[in-house]
């Protein structure tokens, strides 16, 4: 068959930093033929997230493996029962242009594959508000934090791709809510287009001070997304009782070495014992079963009503993912990234 599917593979593991150029490979191969029971999908959109970094880091992908990421696809050629061409789905084609979905194909494990209705929401929701991004910030809020009215809510990277569904969630129970973001910009963002009560940003010198000033009364939810000098500023704050998910720790995932979860529970250790905080590490998976279904019909009528916002940071071309990438790392894109590899009318 002729070559036509370009990809990105891990070159290697990296040692450490940062994402570098000598980390990835493009490379085009044949177009896969589905078996019985798969499917072949071209890629439209493709999820980039900060955990993808420490999967690379850890091990977790081999060298020469194409680079894993969630996806929309497109149906393209169907040898399984319930799909026909053109139909559009959330599944894991990775940094890749087509792949293959069904049996023999791994998911990861779950959610995996989910027919969209392009009628009902746009689909490069399903890897976004929607999708597990959504479900991360629904199960870490509503179900780990229980968060309730008249709380004050802290959010990191509060305009980043969870953060701003957080937030908006928080805003639904009623809660006072402060974000934490970076560039002027994206605190301005969320403050006058998602509604949270206040955001700082964590350039600036005198944060650990603005960030107290901000929660007067303390803080009784904290979702952690980056670590770091936030994480240390929030601890003092933290009220008796008060609730922490760790969804990511996004500024310590290039660090050289360590672990560094056990650091930021080590960080965290003595204040959470004083004022019996509960401190509970966020894995999605945990939750599909259990909150999937409710979750995903409660976010498409907030989205429809107009009760939730979200904002797209979209890259063209596959070839730019390693740019993207490194972009969200550093906290350079603006909402939930993207990488938008073929038209949405491709069939």
């Amino acid at each position: 068959m002729e070559r036509g599917n370009p990809h990105w593979v891990l070159a290697r593991t990296p040692p450490g930093g940062w994402p570098v150029d000598d980390d990835f490979d493009w490379r085009d191969a044949p177009v896969p033929s589905p078996r019985p029971g798969q499917i072949l999908t071209r890629t439209i959109y493709l999820s980039l997230d900060p955990y993808q970094w420490g999967r690379r880091r850890r091990g977790v992908e081999a060298p020469g493996e194409v680079c894993h990421g969630r996806t929309v696809a497109q149906v393209i050629d169907s040898r399984a029962a319930g799909w026909r061409e053109g139909d559009y789905l959330f599944n894991t084609n990775g940094w890749q242009t087509f792949g293959l979905t069904g049996e023999g194909i791994s998911t990861f494990g779950y959610m995996f594959p989910r027919k969209l209705d392009p009628a009902a929401a746009p689909i490069s929701a399903a890897v976004g508000v929607l999708g597990m991004l959504g479900l991360t910030a629904y199960s870490g809020l509503y179900v780990q934090c229980d968060s309730k009215a008249g709380e004050t809510v802290v959010v990191s990277a509060a305009s980043g791709g969870v953060g701003q569904i957080v937030g908006q969630l928080a805003k639904l129970r009623h809660c006072r809510v402060i974000g934490v973001a970076g560039r002027a910009e994206k605190c301005d963002y969320v403050v006058r287009e998602l509604g949270f009560d206040a955001c700082v940003s964590h350039l600036a010198p005198d944060f650990p001070d603005q960030l107290r000033s901000a929660c007067p009364d303390g803080i009784d939810v904290y979702f952690e997304n980056v670590g770091g000098a936030v994480f240390e500023a929030v601890l003092p704050l933290l009220n008796p009782g008060a609730r922490v998910t760790l969804c990511g720790l996004a500024s310590q995932y290039g660090a050289a070495e360590g672990d560094i979860i056990e650091a930021w529970k080590s960080t965290g250790a003595a204040t959470f014992a004083r004022q019996g905080v509960r401190a509970d590490q966020l894995f999605v998976g945990n939750f599909v079963e259990s909150h999937q279904s409710r979750f995903l019909a409660e976010m498409a009528a907030w989205i429809k009503d107009g009760k939730v916002r979200y904002r797209e940071d979209i890259w063209e071309g596959l070839g730019s993912a390693p740019r993207a990438f490194r972009a969200m790392l550093a906290g350079d894109t603006f909402g939930k990234t993207l990488v938008q590899v073929a038209p949405e009318a491709t069939a």
